[in-house]
């Protein structure tokens, strides 16, 4: 996939600015392609016309790209229709919203229905995600809004009502009500996020839970979870936490494919409940039950607890109703903890995070948030195997701070929980992306280094073994795993598994003490070493060749252009065995009176003889740094080394300027020539001199005119 790092640097300075004024927030959310809910129903609504969204278009593009798309047959008599095309008063919630309105069409969007149904448990989230005060009557216009967490901040997403029918019928997701619609139009949001409804074609329902509330979700294998398994379910329910679970299948052509006890493998399940209930023949125990839902609407648990079964004639009446029992086929069921854990193999909780509510009865999580990226040939090293380029990846700064408050536990350790989620994967798969396989490494850093905010090179990582990692590297969306380790500082490094891989990722460390974590970044700053000028003394034999050279072709007024430049330079550059090179460009010596301009303040566009052996010593320093790098002499340096040659040449970057030299300066094999490294050196050196000379004060910041910073852009 085409990456733009310094396009990925726009945009988060831009998302920086909007999160300064409060954008991005949940009482704030960011408008998803520019569009305002209020601004365009009220346009509609004075011209008395219905809302159409071109950016999410009533046609097939909006359906799919491939089993939906221009060549299949499924989509030939999909019909877009509105709500009042389909059915008499229709409405937007009949009866309040309930898990039972979510029932599943054609698309193989399971995961997120379940989402949805553990969503209706809580009105606080299931109205942040689904504004109220939205209907088919007052002030309808045809336009309908939505709310998501998207990667760190919350969007608003519009959609108009015209929704896929075939035959009057809704093909995707429907309410148990013919004529309710708050769930289909959900979808079409959702849909519209990730840029067709194809695109929601299988999925885990920790996505879309997190989507809907900016929480964290943590995975329990059956076979593998703690004895308190129970409790915590219940613990989590009461925390406002969302739940789900499913059945894996091994062989793929067998998913969604029902058991005999009405199950169903490959399928994804809400858990909307957690109780216990003692029926008349046991007086001293009670049985564990738990409740669950399946998307379809129907098809059920047929086994103990199970809406008929015998179990239920034990049981008060009071009991009964305690636990809302009704026996219908409408996709819930009851069933008790024991076959819960023998017949499901995986189940997810969804932790909501400091924002997600406001109640101080529940339990809320301190959350910091870092988005990061990996870019081919830069900051894309892979994993531990990897140690050549493992270093270059990202790198977080942890700091616990306080240690957790257990009474029952003597142990000084600080909890936490840490997040990875790559970025977009799914709204690129109609051009071919998938998940990468990600995962991530916490090691601990040295006391003497506390403090330092140096990027960790090669040799710390060669040296030091990890203090904590995932439990594996996986393909999916998001990467979690909860940890208990001493206070103290750490550094995260996420990675994906295959070196090379480009892609966006957000790093968030959930905790319920105060910790920090953030970015390893360098700041950004420069030494200037100038060496003098050689005295005629000292004059090497070098030396005497270049001015022997200099004179010939400068000729009576001692003055050269760039063409002539790069006649002096290579002429002596590409006698260079060593160095493998064909010599400078002419842009690459433009550049270099660019920079000898503003050293020397003349700005005539030539060099003079004693300009040009300033330039002259300063690429022999560089050429120094770069044989360094060159051992093998094959006349480039490997990209994800530019980082520390950058390094000893003087200039201090961060990582987003690294990542804009990789992009720039190194070829396809993420290679960076002789030419292409003195030029990268020359533009930081003339950057950096211009800055300071318009940097009076010395204070870090510059005010510039258009006219200045093109100047400054054109001449550097």
């Amino acid at each position: 996939m085409p990456y733009s790092p310094s396009g990925f640097f726009c945009d988060r300075l831009i998302r920086e600015r909007e999160r300064r004024d409060g954008e991005g927030s949940v009482t704030k959310p960011l408008r998803f392609n520019g569009q305002d809910f209020s601004t365009l129903r009220q346009e509609c609504l004075q011209r008395k016309g219905l809302f159409e969204d071109d950016s999410f278009p009533a046609t097939v593009e909006s359906l799919g790209f491939k089993e939906l798309g221009h060549k299949s047959n499924k989509v030939k008599n999909i019909v877009w229709k509105r709500p009042k095309e389909i059915c008499d008063n229709p409405q937007f919630i009949v009866g309040g919203a309930s898990r039972t309105d979510i029932c599943q069409g054609d698309l193989g969007d399971c995961w997120l229905l379940a989402a949805i149904a553990c969503l209706t448990l809580n009105e606080k989230l299931l109205f942040r995600v689904v504004p109220q005060e939205q209907s088919f009557s007052e002030s309808y216009a045809g336009i309908f809004h939505f709310q998501f967490w998207r990667y760190g901040d919350w969007v608003d997403v519009v959609v108009d009502d015209r929704v896929p029918t075939f035959n009057n019928q809704l093909v995707f997701t429907k309410s148990a009500e013919r004529n309710e619609f708050w769930s289909a139009l959900l979808e079409k949001a959702y849909a519209k996020l990730h840029g067709s409804y194809e695109a929601l074609k299988g999925g885990n329902t920790t996505e879309a839970m997190e989507d809907f509330t900016g929480g964290v979700t943590e995975f329990y294998e059956m076979k593998e979870a703690p004895k308190e398994l129970y409790k915590i379910m219940k613990k989590a329910l009461e925390r406002g936490s969302l739940m789900g679970c499913s059945i894996d299948s091994l062989v793929p052509a067998r998913f969604e494919t029902r058991t005999v006890t009405g199950l169903v493998k490959g399928h994804a399940y809400s858990v909307t409940a957690v109780d216990e209930c003692r029926p008349s023949q046991l007086k001293e125990s009670k049985v564990r039950l738990v409740r669950l839902r399946n998307p379809w609407g129907q098809v059920e648990w047929n086994g103990p607890w199970s809406d008929n079964s015998k179990e239920w004639a034990a049981l008060s009446k009071a009991e009964k109703e305690k636990l809302q029992h009704q026996s219908a086929e409408d996709g819930e069921f009851w069933m008790s903890f024991d076959d819960f854990k023998k017949n499901y193999t995986k189940i997810e909780i969804c932790n909501l995070t400091p924002d997600a509510l406001e109640s101080d009865k529940i339990h809320k999580w301190t959350v910091s948030v870092n988005e990061g990226r990996w870019v081919r040939g830069c900051s894309a090293g892979g994993c531990r195997n990897y140690p050549d380029t493992f270093w270059t990846n990202p790198q977080y700064r942890l700091r616990l701070l306080e240690e957790d408050d257990d009474p029952d536990d003597n142990e000084v350790a600080c909890t936490f929980v840490v997040s990875l989620m790559q970025k977009n994967r799914r709204r690129e798969r109609k051009m071919g992306a998938n998940l990468f396989t990600i995962g991530f490494s916490i090691y601990e850093v040295p006391k003497e280094m506390h403090g330092n905010k140096q990027h960790m090179q090669k040799d710390f990582f060669l040296f030091n073994s990890s203090k904590a990692r995932s439990k594996s590297y996986i393909n999916l969306r998001e990467v979690t795993q909860r940890f208990r380790l001493s206070p103290g500082e750490y550094v995260i490094v996420p990675s994906t598994y295959e070196p090379h891989q480009e892609g966006e990722f957000i790093l968030r460390v959930f905790s319920e003490k105060r910790n920090t974590s953030e970015e390893i970044e360098n700041r950004i700053e420069a030494d200037h070493p100038v060496p003098a000028p050689a005295s005629a003394g000292e004059e090497s034999e070098e030396d005497h060749h270049f001015r022997t050279i200099f004179q010939e072709i400068a000729g009576e007024d001692m003055e050269i252009t760039a063409n002539k430049l790069k006649n002096v330079l290579n002429r002596v550059i590409t006698e260079r065995k060593d160095l493998n090179t064909e010599g400078f460009s002419l842009e690459s010596c433009r550049s270099m009176i660019a920079l000898m301009d503003v050293s020397f303040m003349d700005g005539t566009g030539r060099l003079n003889l004693q300009e040009f052996r300033h330039l002259w010593n300063k690429i022999k320093q560089w050429e120094g740094i770069f044989k360094h790098y060159n051992a093998d002499q094959s006349g480039s340096i490997n990209s994800y080394e530019m980082r520390n040659a950058v390094n000893d040449a003087g200039f201090r970057l961060n990582n987003q300027l690294y990542d804009i030299i990789t992009m720039r300066y190194a070829n396809e094999n993420m290679n960076i020539d002789f030419d292409s490294f003195i030029s990268c050196l020359v533009r930081l050196e003339a950057m950096f001199r211009a800055f300071q000379a318009f940097d009076q004060d010395g204070d870090g910041t510059i005010r510039l005119s258009v006219l200045e910073w093109l100047q400054l852009t054109m001449y550097a």
